[in-house]
C-alpha cells in the first residue's frame, strides 16, 4: 500500500491525479447503504464497469447521473428505446449497448423486488445477515472476488431476470455499499470510524 499526498494509507486512490478515487475510498466503499437509489445507482456503475477499471466508471459517474435521470428506477424503467439509443452516443458514460439496455431492465427488476419485500435494502442485506461483514486482510491480493455471499445474491438477482450481475460484479458491489468491508488492516479506514 502507498502513502498518499496527504499521509493516509489507502488500500487505493494513492497515485496523483486520484484525489476523486481517494474521496470514494474513504466516504464510500465499505460504508454501509440503506437508501434503495444509492442502490439502483451502483448496481448500474458496477454493471457498468464489467471488463473496465473502476477508476474509469467513477470518471464517468456524473455522466451516468446525467443519463439515467439521477439513478430514480421507476424513470430509468419507463425510458424509451429511443432515449436508450441516443445515449450510445453520448460519450460521458460507456456506450456499449448492452450495458445501456440493462440499466432498463434491471430497474424493471428492482422495482419488482421493491414490491415484493418493501424495500430492495431489505432484500439485499438478508444476503449478509443484516449485517456488514469485516474481514482483515492485509494484502489487496488476498481479497476474493467471489464469496458464497455473492454467489448467492449473483444467483437470485439472475432468476429474477437482472443482467450484468454475475458473481464479480456483485462482490464489488457488495463492497461498494458496505455489505463486506475489505479496508486492509493498514488502511486508515480500516477502523471503525468515529
Amino acid at each position: 500500500m502507498a502513502l498518499s499526498d496527504d499521509g493516509k494509507n489507502r488500500c487505493f486512490g494513492n497515485k496523483p491525479g486520484q484525489d476523486f478515487y481517494a474521496r470514494y475510498h474513504d466516504d464510500e466503499w465499505a460504508v454501509p447503504v440503506h437508501d434503495d437509489q444509492k442502490h439502483f445507482e451502483m448496481l448500474i456503475l458496477e454493471g457498468a464497469q464489467a471488463g473496465l477499471s473502476w477508476e474509469t466508471v467513477l470518471k464517468k459517474r456524473d455522466g451516468y447521473r446525467q443519463a439515467f435521470y439521477q439513478f430514480d428506477p421507476e424513470k430509468v424503467a419507463a425510458m424509451t428505446d429511443e432515449e436508450l439509443e441516443k445515449l450510445r452516443q453520448n460519450p460521458a458514460i460507456i456506450r456499449n449497448r448492452l450495458k445501456i439496455y440493462a440499466a432498463r431492465k434491471n430497474a424493471l427488476s428492482f422495482l419488482e423486488i421493491q414490491k415484493e419485500f418493501g424495500s430492495f435494502d431489505r432484500y439485499v442485506w438478508n444476503f449478509v445477515g443484516g449485517t456488514s461483514k469485516k474481514n482483515h486482510w492485509s494484502v489487496f491480493d488476498d481479497i476474493p472476488v467471489t464469496t458464497p455471499e455473492s454467489d448467492a445474491l449473483s444467483k437470485d438477482l439472475k432468476k429474477r431476470s437482472m443482467i450484468f450481475v454475475g458473481s464479480t460484479i456483485i462482490y464489488a458491489y457488495m463492497q461498494a455499499i458496505g455489505m463486506v468491508n475489505d479496508h486492509l488492516t493498514d488502511c486508515w479506514c480500516y477502523q471503525p470510524k468515529k
